[in-house]
């Protein structure tokens, strides 16, 4: 349902951060809300989950942690909040390293994982937490110009595998295009071959 928002902090708390985006303020429960200032401007990723009783809305500083977070749902025995806290105490890297490796000590770390879960989250996300899809609005590799960086990322948010899109970038700079538009085209056309 939402994306991200992009406003300005309006209140941190021990659990949560509120973010006022053209005056209505969001509550979003966040990994670290100290890592959030007052007054700052910020672009939240969200996720908006939907239980039986309750409501609330998560919050991430980017789209791959948005990502691992709803990787970490499909875990038979992981809910939002236990979610939330795998990402709070762990870098990204290490968490995919200790999928890959199978590291059932790594992950019996974080609070809530018993051994079970945590063999369960193994067997469930190995190979899926490898390659994060990354930031849908700014491609991993930099590119100068700022149309064909725009392009790319509606690319990737169309569906386009990010690799895939990634190749693309020396080819659409020899067409010639020079709006967003005109290399979306292009690149649609080559990934349609």
């Amino acid at each position: 349902m939402y994306e991200y928002f992009k406003g300005t902090i309006a209140a941190v708390t021990p659990s949560y951060v509120v973010i006022d985006v053209s005056g209505v303020g969001y509550r979003l429960l966040v990994t670290n809300p100290y890592a959030y200032a007052v007054g700052a401007p910020a672009t939240i990723y969200v996720q908006h989950i939907i239980r039986d009783n309750d409501q609330a809305l998560y919050g991430f500083a980017s789209a791959t942690d948005k990502q691992t977070f709803n990787q970490l749902l499909t875990v038979t025995g992981i809910g939002p909040k236990s979610a939330l806290a795998i990402l709070a105490n762990a870098n990204p890297d290490g968490l995919a390293n200790a999928v890959a490796a199978g590291d059932v000590t790594y992950l019996t770390k974080f609070p809530g994982i018993g051994k079970k879960t945590a063999q369960q989250i193994i067997l469930d996300l190995k190979g899926k937490l490898d390659a994060p899809a990354g930031d849908l609005f700014t491609p991993a590799a930099p590119v100068a110009d700022a149309a064909l960086s725009d392009a790319l990322a509606a690319l990737v948010a169309l569906g386009y595998p990010e690799k895939s899109v990634e190749k693309l970038t020396k080819t659409l700079t020899q067409t010639g295009a020079t709006t967003t538009d005109a290399y979306l085209r292009e690149g649609l056309k080559l990934l349609s071959k």
